[in-house]
C-alpha cells in the first residue's frame, strides 16, 4: 500500500483501533441545535394555543357573519364586515377617542415619570420607601383602581368636590358624566395607574449609566441640564423609545379601567375602540364585525411596532 493510499484510508477511516475504523464509517455529525427545540417547547406551547391560535381564529372570524345562537349557521362573506366598517361613524369616532386616549396618557404619563425617576435615582433619605410607594398604584388591579377613583370623582361625596369646596372654588361637578371633562378625567386616571411601570423603566436605565461619564462632565463644567442631554438621555433613549411604545400599545388597548369608570359614556364620549367591539360582540351578538373590528387594531398596533423597529435598527446602525 503507497503511502497516499494509507492517508487516503486512514482519513476515511480514522485511525486504526478507533470508533470509525470498528464501524468502517465515519462518525455522525451532532447537531448541537437538536435539543434546543425541546427547552423551548414548553414555553413555545402556550403561546401557539393561548396567544397565535385565538389570533388566526380572530382573524377568520373576521371574513364571517358569525353571530350569538346556537342554531344560526355561520356563512362566509369576505370583506363585507370591512367595508361595512368603513362607513360606520361610530366605530371611526371610537378610533379617534382611542388615538386622543391613547396619546392623552402616554406623552404626560412618560414625562411625569421622566422626572419621578431622576427624583428616585438621587441619593436621597428613605428612597426605598419613596420607590415602593411609587410601585403601589402597578400593584392594584384595574377593577380595584376604577372603583377608587369612582368615589373620587364621586359629586356628592368624592374627595376632588369636597376639596374645591373647601376651598370656595364652587360646588365641584360631576366630572364622569360631564360631556366635556369625562374623558379628560378618564385620562388623569389612566396616567396615574400606568406611571409606574414606565418609572421603573426609565429608573433601570438610569442605573445603568455609568457614574464617572457623569462626574467627566461635572468636571468639564456641565450644568445639570447638559449633563442630561449628553449623557443620560443618549444612555436612555433606547429603553424611552421602547417604554413609550409599549405604553401607547397598552393604552390603545385598554378596556377594564374605563369600563368600569364610565361605561363608554356619556353619548360615547369615552368610547374607546375595545369597549366598541366588546359591546358589538357581546351585547348585539355580533361576533364577526367584532373580529373585524378587531383585526384593524391589530395592524393598528403591528403599525407602530414596525415603525418602533425601524426606530431602533436605525438608531443601531448610527452607533
Amino acid at each position: 500500500m503507497t503511502l497516499a493510499n494509507a492517508t487516503v484510508q486512514s482519513g476515511r477511516h480514522g485511525p486504526p483501533g478507533s470508533p470509525e475504523s470498528r464501524r468502517g464509517g465515519t462518525a455522525p455529525r451532532i447537531n448541537r441545535h437538536s435539543g434546543t427545540w425541546f427547552l423551548v417547547l414548553p414555553a413555545l406551547i402556550p403561546i401557539l394555543v393561548l396567544s397565535v391560535g385565538p389570533l388566526l381564529y380572530g382573524i377568520a372570524l373576521a371574513f364571517t357573519d358569525a353571530q350569538s345562537g346556537r342554531t344560526r349557521s355561520t356563512q362566509w362573506v369576505g370583506g363585507l364586515n370591512f367595508q361595512d366598517l368603513l362607513h360606520d361613524a361610530l366605530f371611526w369616532d371610537s378610533f379617534r377617542i382611542g388615538l386622543v386616549w391613547a396619546v392623552g396618557v402616554t406623552v404626560p404619563q412618560f414625562v411625569l415619570a421622566l422626572g419621578l425617576a431622576l427624583l428616585l435615582n438621587q441619593n436621597l433619605r428613605m428612597r426605598w420607601l419613596a420607590r415602593a410607594l411609587a410601585i403601589i398604584p402597578w400593584a392594584m388591579p384595574e377593577v380595584v383602581v376604577g372603583i377608587m377613583w369612582r368615589l373620587v370623582y364621586n359629586p356628592d361625596a368624592g374627595v376632588l368636590n369636597e376639596t374645591i369646596r373647601d376651598l370656595g372654588l364652587g360646588d365641584g361637578r360631576d366630572w364622569l358624566t360631564g360631556l366635556a371633562t369625562a374623558l379628560p378625567a378618564v385620562i388623569v386616571v389612566g396616567i396615574w395607574a400606568g406611571m409606574p411601570q414606565t418609572t421603573v423603566a426609565l429608573l433601570a436605565g438610569l442605573q445603568n449609566t455609568p457614574h464617572e461619564l457623569h462626574e467627566a462632565a461635572a468636571l468639564d463644567g456641565a450644568g445639570a441640564w447638559r449633563r442630561f442631554r449628553t449623557v443620560t438621555w443618549p444612555a436612555l433613549r433606547p429603553v424611552a423609545l421602547s417604554i413609550t411604545a409599549l405604553s401607547f400599545i397598552w393604552n390603545f388597548n385598554s378596556f377594564a379601567l374605563v369600563y368600569v369608570l364610565t361605561n363608554g359614556g356619556p353619548g360615547g364620549r369615552t368610547r374607546l375602540p375595545m369597549l366598541f367591539a366588546y359591546e358589538e360582540a357581546f351585547r348585539y351578538g355580533q361576533f364577526g364585525y367584532a373580529a373585524a373590528m378587531g383585526c384593524v387594531m391589530v395592524a393598528v398596533i403591528s403599525v407602530v411596532l414596525a415603525v418602533h423597529l425601524a426606530g431602533r435598527l436605525r438608531g443601531g446602525d448610527d452607533q
